[in-house]
């Protein structure tokens, strides 16, 4: 087997943002959009098997990776638009779409806008009853590997600990240079270690922030997918972590039990770093589904 071609990561204006992405092989294009404080390097481990099938396309979404980070109530519409506008910019016509976790949840929310399903203006709800002719390729088959985007009243408030790390204000750089001589001493260096970081990654990822600030109450899952993807006819992917306790394995089976052209898979033993740790696997599937092994 030839080693693929690996093009360097490239930038490109799209509207008032630009967009960060890496190609690697050749082939029909596949669209690979990562998870959640993610970015396109999140596809790497699969690259030795997908690249001399296709011309895998990592994207760094909005907000994410090298990408424009603009201060936004991000929701997945504006992620939308922005993989709009990418394909266009990059004239693909024909493509396939992979996504994991929050990517699997743009790669549907996508596929959903490509039957001509809209939102409104304000970004506030989608309108099902209102088709627009505005031309959004339709992707040529769907894989979606843990995907996120199933309206869930469970995770209302699951990251509210992490709000005080986002607090703009030196008393917590303060607290944080008190507390680290104290987490030495006491064993806890690792788990400070952890927070530190988490508090640099949150201040930079203002996806982050959004969710966790901008998504309170059940009533702010303005933009979730499961009412809308039994409009799907495109053939799709499921992939769920048997094991994953970020996206339940019912947020899965939703999307499997209400898409019709869907296959479903469980990997038993699987969490939700599944593209790392079952790569081969999962490249194998996009393969099969598609014929170009």
């Amino acid at each position: 087997m030839s080693s693929p071609s690996v093009r360097p990561r490239q930038t490109i204006p799209i509207g008032e943002y630009h967009a960060a992405y890496q190609i690697i092989g050749s082939g029909p294009p596949l669209i690979l959009l990562h998870g959640f404080l993610g970015s396109g390097d999140n596809w790497q481990a699969l690259y030795p098997d997908l690249a001399n099938h296709y011309q895998c396309i990592a994207l760094d979404l909005l907000g994410f990776g090298a990408s424009s980070k603009p201060q936004l109530k991000y929701t997945i519409w504006h992620q939308i638009e922005f993989l709009h506008q990418f394909i266009r910019t990059l004239q693909l016509k024909e493509f396939h779409l992979a996504g994991h976790s929050y990517g699997g949840w743009l790669a549907a929310a996508y596929a959903i806008a490509a039957t001509g399903i809209r939102w409104d203006a304000a970004k506030t709800q989608w309108q099902p009853s209102h088709k627009s002719n505005l031309a959004f390729c339709q992707p040529a088959s769907l894989t979606l590997i843990a995907p996120a985007g199933i309206r869930d009243d469970s995770f209302v408030g699951r990251y509210n600990y992490m709000k005080p790390l986002l607090w703009e204000t030196p008393v917590i750089d303060w607290l944080m240079a008190i507390i680290k001589p104290i987490a030495q001493i006491t064993g806890q260096a690792n788990a400070f270690r952890q927070i530190d970081i988490a508090r640099v990654e949150l201040q930079a990822q203002p996806v982050a922030k959004s969710f966790i600030v901008d998504r309170l109450r059940p009533e702010d899952a303005i933009d979730t997918v499961e009412q809308l993807i039994h409009h799907i006819t495109i053939p799709t992917r499921i992939i769920a972590g048997g094991q994953d306790t970020t996206i339940p394995l019912w947020h899965c089976e939703t999307y499997g039990q209400k898409i019709a052209a869907s296959q479903f898979t469980v990997l038993a033993d699987a969490e939700h770093d599944l593209l790392q740790t079952h790569s081969q696997t999962i490249a194998q599937l996009i393969l099969q589904d598609n014929d170009t092994k």
